[in-house]
Order: C-alpha cells, then sequence, then structure tokens
C-alpha cells in the first residue's frame, strides 16, 4: 500500500477515535475528554487532507511523465 493511502487511512482512524472521544466527553459532562476528542478529530482530518493532496501530486505527476513519454 502507499504511504499516501496509509497516512489518509491512519487520519480517518483519528478522526474518528476523536468523534468518538467528542461524543463520549459530551455525553459524560467531561470537558477535557471531549477537548482532547476534538484535538484529535482535528488533526486526523488534517492528515486526511494532507495525504489527499499528496496523492492527488502524484498522480498530477505521473500523468505529466506519460505525455512527456508520448
Amino acid at each position: 500500500m502507499k504511504d499516501d493511502l496509509k497516512r489518509e487511512i491512519k487520519g480517518k482512524m483519528d478522526n474518528l477515535k476523536g468523534r468518538v472521544k467528542e461524543a463520549i466527553g459530551s455525553l459524560s459532562g467531561n470537558k477535557e475528554t471531549q477537548a482532547e476528542g476534538t484535538v484529535e478529530r482535528a488533526a486526523g482530518a488534517a492528515k486526511e487532507k494532507v495525504a489527499e493532496v499528496e496523492r492527488k501530486v502524484g498522480q498530477s505527476r505521473n500523468t505529466d511523465e506519460e505525455m512527456d513519454d508520448e
């Protein structure tokens, strides 16, 4: 599996983990857990976006290289 795809999946997992933590904190009234979940969710979303951009740039590069070969 490509590194960018692995990073994107890791970002999705962190995002999901953060959402769960956020919900648990909200339901239990634990502001600290809720805040930790918010931070994890945001970090996961950022990782997803970075990996997505890396993948798109890589695809674009491959397309450009293929055009140069013709």
